[in-house]
């Protein structure tokens, strides 16, 4: 069902280095390197100079994220479509709404109900199985319009997808598969997300670019999610592009459990690893809120090292952080609220009979130096287009 990872390689952990040994393997890659004749061009304004042995790679992430970091952009969705059909209602089954990036995208939802003169109900998953499985069939029970998958693997639910399929309930999944776009094992008319490899390349491209080759990284994530596994396996073959980045650690954490997990392997990971733990990259930027305290407490500053991105969903406590330097500098933002009104729209195409619209979101990079104090990436334009398109 998940698409195969195009960077996958054979992976085995690699032994934590002292500083020493790091510097003199970073001296013997440069003097290589020279006698060798491979240099890399000079580094952008600002950017430290290459430390490492991967001036290709480096160069091309440095492209990636100035790029992606771009946020002059216009609305480049959809400009046609059927218009609203009435009186429709929508349930939206959360994951957990402890999730921001789930909560955010019920948030868009519930405003673009609105817009289009729909009702939308929000179960509430509880971040478990049985929770999870019982949200679904209490959805189906009341017997909606259509149905969304708010960020869990409907094979966690396989009885009730059939249960909906049966009931000819149309089903729209958020980050409910690993790709974008309809999906027919499970049964969905569409999955809105970004491109997992997109945002997975431009985590590790940006850990890359801002280390200039030079990096060793704690990866979190929460493998009970296969969506969230995929990023994380995508990640770590991402660094893998430049051999002076290290992954240190590998933590999975399921998201229920960060806030009381994730502190205490933070203390651990700091005990372990001490200075070479200079980069973090998590499949969710909740992770950084629950690292926060046990950094501060180690007397880390919260501009970093290490310096952590999130790789989404770009919650308004991310933007919070990234603004204020405290223990976060980037994240790889959905844009929440809009992929709500995507989500609204496709389902307006379902009731008329049309197919999905096909939209995938770009990925953005947002820091301190670009979000000028907003706490969501909310791109221009969307609201204005899909109400022209809903008006007929």
């Amino acid at each position: 069902m998940y698409p195969k990872d195009p960077y996958s390689y054979p992976y085995s952990h690699p032994r934590p280095h002292r500083r020493t040994t790091r510097t003199a393997a970073a001296l013997l890659t440069a003097v290589v390197a020279l006698v060798a004749g491979c240099g890399g061009g000079g580094p952008s304004t600002g950017a430290a100079p290459p430390k490492a042995g991967c001036p290709t790679a480096l160069a091309s992430a440095r492209a990636a994220v100035a790029r992606a970091e771009n946020s002059d952009t216009a609305w480049h969705g959809p400009t046609t479509g059927p218009a609203a059909v009435p009186g429709k209602s929508i349930v939206y089954v959360a994951q957990t709404m402890t999730n921001p990036g789930v909560a955010g995208v019920a948030k868009g939802l519930e405003e673009a109900a609105k817009a289009i003169g729909w009702q939308v109900r929000v179960i509430d998953g509880d971040g478990t199985p049985a929770g999870i499985q019982a949200a679904l069939s209490q959805a189906i029970t009341v017997r909606p319009s259509g149905i969304v998958i708010g960020g869990f693997d409907p094979q966690l639910t396989s009885q009730q997808m059939a249960r909906a399929e049966a009931a000819h309930i149309p089903v729209i999944g958020w980050h409910a598969v690993g790709s974008p776009g309809p999906s027919e094992r499970p049964k969905l008319f569409t999955n809105v997300t970004t491109k997992v490899e997109d945002v997975a390349r431009i985590s590790a491209d940006w850990i890359i670019a801002r280390s200039a080759g030079d990096a060793g990284v704690v990866l979190f994530t929460d493998d009970s999610i296969p969506f969230a596994k995929n990023k994380a396996e995508l990640i770590r073959a991402g660094l893998a592009a430049c051999s002076g980045v290290r992954i240190l650690s590998y933590e999975n954490i399921p998201i229920p459990d960060a806030a009381s997990r994730t502190p205490q392997a933070v203390s651990s990971l700091l005990s372990r690893f001490q200075d070479d733990w200079t980069y973090s990259a998590a499949i969710n930027d909740l992770y950084f809120a629950d690292a926060a305290p046990a950094l501060r407490a180690a007397g880390k500053p919260g501009s970093g090292p290490p310096f952590n991105i999130g790789a989404g969903d770009g919650d308004p406590s991310a933007f919070q952080r990234i603004n204020s330097r405290q223990f976060q500098a980037a994240t790889v933002p959905e844009p929440l609220n809009q992929q709500g009104w995507q989500i609204v729209d496709e389902f307006n195409r379902a009731f008329a009979g049309r197919p999905p619209s096909g939209y995938v979101a770009p990925v953005h990079v947002a820091t301190a130096g670009n979000s000028d104090g907003a706490t969501s990436w909310d791109p221009s334009g969307y609201r204005e287009g899909y109400r022209r398109i809903w008006a007929g």
